[in-house]
Order: C-alpha cells, then sequence, then structure tokens
C-alpha cells in the first residue's frame, strides 16, 4: 500500500530547496519506488501534474536526459489564460452568477452549469478556454462544479429559472444606468445572552467559554431580528438590528435607514431602486403592509422603488445570504452574542478579502404585529405590475397628486 502522507511529507521538506527540473525528477524517482498506481498517488501527494511525472520517468531512464542540465529561467513559459486574455476571470464570473446557489451559513458557492457549457460560452464571447481551465478558475472565483441531486426546497415552480434571468437582468439594467440595486432579507434570530454559539475560536487551552446549558430566553434580553441590505454593485452591506417583531414596517425601516446612511450620498441624482428579495417572510410578494410601507418610502424619497422576489422555495439563493449572512456567521462563530452591543460590533466588524463592507445599527423601535392594511389603502398604492409574473415583479412609484 502506498503511503501518500510520507510522499507528501518528504517533498515538503524538500520542495523549497528543488528546481523544476529537480521536482519533476523527485515525483518521477517517488513514483518509480511507489509501483504501481505510483504515478497517480505522487500527483495526488504533490500537486505535480501525473504529465510533468511522465516526462520525469523518461528523462531517468535516458541517458542523454541525465547529461542535459537546461532549467527553464524564472518566469519562463506560456503566460496563464487570464493575463493573455483578459476579461476572461470577469466573463466567466457573469455566466455563473445567474446560475449560483448557496449555503446560508457557508461561503461555498456551487454552480449548475458544466464546465463544457460553460466553456462554449466562453468561446461565443470570443475566449479559448478549456474544460479543465474553467475548472480552476472557478476554484480561484470560490466555486466548486457539483453533480445535479434532488433537494428539499419542494416543488420548483416551471418559470424559477426565468424568473432568476429576470432578475439578473434588471440588476444589470441597474447597474449599466447608475441606480442602485440592493438584496433584502432577515437573517435567522438569535437569542441575546451567554447562550452557546456554533463554530470554535482560539482561547488558552483549557479555558473554553463557559456558557449557559439550556438555550431558555433572558427576557430583559430577548432576541434580535437582523435585518441585511446588501448593495450589490458596492459589494457593501448594511445590518439593521431590530428588538421587536419582525414587521414589513420592520424591513422597509431597515431599508430606509441603508438609504440615509450610505444609499443617498452612494447614488446621487438616482431616480429608482431595485429590491430583490425573497417571496416570503416580512418583504414577502403577498404582505399588504410590504407595499403599504414601500409607497411611504417612495413617497418620502421620490424613488420608483422597483421589487423583484426570488421565486417560492428558493431563499438560499438569494445574493445576500451567501455574500453577507454567511460571512457574519463565520466572524461571530465561537463567540456568545452577550449583549445588543456585541452583536452590532460584531455585524459591523465583518470583511472580507474582497472588499465587503458592513455597518450596523440597533432598531429600539416597536413594531406591532397584525397591522391591517385596508382596500381602500391598496387602491391608493401607485403599483404597476410586470408583464412578466406581476405577482413577483413590480414597481410602485411616488404618489401622484
Amino acid at each position: 500500500m502506498i503511503d501518500i502522507d510520507a510522499i507528501k511529507a518528504r517533498f515538503d521538506r524538500l520542495s523549497p530547496f528543488l528546481d523544476e527540473r529537480a521536482r519533476r525528477l523527485f515525483a518521477a524517482n517517488e513514483a518509480l519506488a511507489a509501483g504501481r498506481g505510483g504515478v497517480t498517488a505522487v500527483s495526488q501527494a504533490t500537486g505535480v501534474a501525473r504529465s510533468t511525472i511522465g516526462r520525469g520517468l523518461v528523462e531517468l531512464r535516458s541517458e542523454n536526459a541525465r547529461l542535459e542540465r537546461r532549467i527553464r529561467r524564472p518566469g519562463g513559459g506560456s503566460k496563464p489564460k487570464i493575463e493573455t486574455e483578459p476579461g476572461l476571470l470577469g466573463a466567466l464570473e457573469d455566466l455563473v452568477q445567474s446560475a449560483t446557489r448557496g449555503d446560508p451559513e457557508a461561503a461555498l458557492l456551487w454552480v449548475s452549469r458544466s464546465q463544457r457549457h460553460l466553456a462554449s460560452a466562453l468561446a461565443e464571447r470570443g475566449f479559448t478556454a478549456s474544460q479543465k481551465l474553467v475548472g480552476r478558475l472557478l476554484r480561484k472565483l470560490g466555486f466548486s462544479l457539483q453533480a445535479n441531486r434532488k433537494t428539499l426546497e419542494g416543488a420548483s415552480h416551471p418559470d424559477r429559472d426565468a424568473q432568476f434571468e429576470h432578475i439578473n437582468q434588471k440588476i444589470k439594467q441597474f447597474q449599466t444606468t447608475g441606480q442602485p440595486a440592493i438584496s433584502v432579507d432577515t437573517k435567522k434570530k438569535e437569542l441575546v445572552g451567554d447562550f452557546k454559539n456554533g463554530g470554535r475560536e482560539l482561547r488558552p487551552k483549557g479555558d473554553p467559554e463557559p456558557v449557559r446549558v439550556h438555550d431558555f430566553k433572558i427576557p430583559e434580553l430577548g432576541k434580535v431580528a437582523p435585518y441585511g441590505v446588501y448593495d450589490i454593485a458596492a459589494n457593501s452591506g448594511w445590518v439593521n438590528v431590530g428588538i421587536d417583531h419582525d414587521t414589513a414596517a420592520f424591513a422597509v425601516e431597515s431599508i430606509r435607514r441603508w438609504r440615509h446612511a450610505l444609499g443617498k450620498s452612494r447614488y446621487l441624482g438616482s431616480t429608482s431602486l431595485l429590491i430583490t428579495a425573497d417571496c416570503g417572510g416580512s418583504n414577502g410578494a403577498r404582505v399588504r403592509l410590504w407595499k403599504r410601507e414601500l409607497q411611504a418610502f417612495a413617497n418620502e424619497t421620490g424613488l420608483s422603488i422597483t421589487v423583484a422576489h426570488h421565486p417560492p422555495g428558493t431563499s438560499k439563493w438569494n445574493r445576500i445570504e451567501h455574500r453577507l449572512f454567511a460571512f457574519i456567521t463565520q466572524n461571530w462563530r465561537g463567540k456568545p452574542l452577550i449583549s445588543h452591543k456585541v452583536i452590532v460590533q460584531l455585524i459591523g466588524a465583518t470583511t472580507t478579502d474582497k472588499g465587503l463592507d458592513v455597518q450596523c445599527c440597533l432598531d429600539e423601535n416597536e413594531y406591532p404585529k397584525a397591522s391591517k392594511v385596508t382596500d381602500a389603502e391598496m387602491a391608493a398604492i401607485n403599483l404597476k405590475h410586470d408583464s412578466f409574473h406581476g405577482e413577483w415583479n413590480y414597481t410602485i412609484s411616488p404618489a401622484t397628486r
């Protein structure tokens, strides 16, 4: 049996002292010593390509090759494709964007299109990229390619994919004209207090953070409902931490606070706003209060507000889940959320190496449940349904006087 770990350990020790040819010959010699299956095992252990190990084997067996000492100079060889074909990486990210799915509790993204189809689509755009190169670039972008399999999302709507494309086209349209496009949702509600929080944090050995055994709500602290606003173009997040009910009034107030704190100065002179949201919850497509509060917001700001809802059962595909909430969860892992101040500070300290910036505030207002919206109030809303699934896609304009 081949000991891959031992091969890897030997390679790691010597690799810093080996040039390109010496690494190739080392890998080839290990493959010879391992016997049957050695090339595959050594490739897995060292990361050296099977074809490179094959060239090394030829050199080991060739008398002429033993006398050849030519070594490629540093920087030699062909340039990476992303350098010779500028825009390739961006084109690939654009192609997979409409097909991405994300777990709200993990930063991993995955694509539902095959590498072969992506390579063909890139060729149509004038780029030359093999399936293997597409795979490497996807990993560079933080994606992994997964096989199709059934999930527990329930029955999918026949126009699900068409709605995703509609949302993406709307986002591109707004970004092209310099208008803001945001993704919104409420993050999972959290108990406030010294409760166990998933994940681990570095602490002195044998000194774990003491937390409560049972997760019973502390009445004077209660729960928080973090409502997030993710600015898609700016890669920027705003989180409004509510301490009362997660209602449509709270959702629109969170968007209002984002507008006053960030959106107004970032998009000077903007006349419209695109909101992408889930189909249910406080910002659901059928929630009357959501539409009434958006009308009030439109009247205050003078903005025409376009809303595009994700189809039912696809909340995990919302951009805010894997571009904002996932990183907040990572940032506060293993830390008990002992107070409102701690929660606001932990959310506000969330960053990524891709430049994500997050700001956070505490919302101490009360938002009573079961607010009634009359038929007359609904009739007064200046609402226009899109021709494509008007129940999901609509625009609320400032009321005309």
